[in-house]
């Protein structure tokens, strides 16, 4: 589905209202000419108008940011603040540039009378099927402050496990870049002056000096072209990785196999198969359809694929606990919370449960892993410079022995 048929630009206005107040703010539109008839129909004589510059810092939309945006509106609604009303507070006051445009785009088609659900869906970009799912089962059954309020803790939530993982991943791989470019540093420009002063002592060096050595010449003449092969490498990877659901599906299923990082990959997909079943559930979504969106949240190939096998064997009558065990990916004790759920007709209840635990197991293991990294990360950097710094004094030292 196309965002918008016609292009929408952000505009600044200031003018009068009715009382002969100034007044001030902002609003998408597909031309001035638009912005001052909508201003007029609201009462507002228009004095100035003019485009949004953009920013530098205009960036994307977030997942980041349509959590709090969701946060921000489910706050609104339940406070009594008028739909519209709550869209243009929102985008108004957005600091991002691309957020601003994207709500206030969102709150020009709900003025033209077009649902919330389908304005939502006109970007699917920012808000999948699972969000507009849900704000559509609000507005049908009347209870959309509640459904938001849903929306907004399940997305606070899946970014909080984003966030943390991320975060464990972050450190070591911070300080390996600094120790890749220390060592490339002392490669380059250090070493060289070591080598020269070498030169001087007409003797063998040791073969670790004579290694090392080597490796400066190699980096200093070939450096360009590995760096170019590694650039193309990881360019060729990523794009195949984008482009083949295959490549994915073997690298999601190889990353689940991992020691200690797959674990909690695992943990985190079963998190958010679990919250999402559970958001879904409770807001009256039929269990067939709920799977489906479902199974894009889990986050992983390997786990929608599986929901999505298990949502076709429940079409057809099969129990929800039953197919989660023809997968082999669930733990016993998951199964068994969703068995107790489906008997006792607190299914969304239950899933709430697997899910706080699992985010809860996620946390642990995330912090258990970062303190575990700390030490080999710092080890890591300390052969690498250390062995560095060995090599080149390695020779004197031998000298100092002769002479002593």
């Amino acid at each position: 589905m196309a965002e918008t048929a016609v292009k929408q630009i952000p505009f600044h206005w200031e003018g009068t209202d009715k009382r002969g107040n100034r007044v001030k703010g902002r609003t998408v539109a597909a031309s001035e000419t638009a912005v001052r008839s909508e201003l007029r129909r609201q009462g507002v004589l228009a004095t100035k108008i003019r485009k949004q510059r953009a920013a530098m810092g205009e960036g994307k939309v977030t997942p980041a940011d349509i959590a709090i945006f969701s946060r921000q509106l489910a706050t609104m609604m339940q406070a009594g603040v008028p739909l519209v009303q709550a869209f243009e507070i929102i985008g108004s006051g957005h600091e991002k540039p691309a957020m601003q445009k994207l709500v206030l785009s969102v709150k020009a088609s709900v003025e033209g009378g077009t649902s919330l659900a389908e304005s939502l869906a006109k970007h699917p970009l920012y808000f999948d099927d699972l969000f507009v799912n849900l704000v559509e089962a609000g507005e049908q059954a009347g209870a959309l402050e509640t459904l938001l309020d849903k929306i907004a803790n399940y997305k606070e939530k899946t970014e909080a496990i984003k966030k943390k993982i991320k975060k464990a991943l972050f450190y070591p791989a911070a300080v390996l870049v600094v120790a890749i470019v220390v060592t490339a540093v002392l490669l380059i420009f250090v070493i060289p002056q070591f080598e020269s002063l070498f030169k001087g002592f007409g003797a063998d060096l040791p073969g670790f000096t004579r290694m090392i050595i080597d490796l400066s010449l190699f980096v200093r003449t070939k450096g360009i072209v590995l760096l170019l092969i590694i650039g193309a490498a990881f360019w060729a990877f990523f794009f195949f990785k984008k482009r083949s659901r295959a490549m994915r599906q073997a690298l999601d299923r190889m990353i689940l196999k991992l020691p200690i990082i797959g674990a909690i990959l695992t943990k985190a997909a079963i998190a958010r198969y679990a919250r999402t079943l559970s958001t879904m559930f409770s807001a009256g979504v039929p269990l067939v359809e709920a799977l489906e969106s479902v199974a894009g949240a889990t986050g992983n190939i390997v786990y929608e694929m599986a929901v999505l096998r298990m949502r076709d064997e429940v079409s057809t009558g099969q129990r929800l606990f039953r197919t989660m065990e023809a997968t082999e990916l669930f733990p016993n004790m998951v199964i068994q919370m969703i068995a107790i759920g489906e008997e006792s007709g607190a299914l969304d209840q239950m899933a709430a449960k697997v899910a706080d635990f699992y985010e809860a197991e996620v946390d642990n293991a995330v912090d258990a892993l970062s303190s575990l990294l700390e030490p080999m990360i710092m080890a890591i950097l300390g052969i690498l410079v250390g062995g560095l710094v060995v090599a080149m004094y390695l020779p004197i030292f031998k000298m100092a022995s002769v002479v002593g």
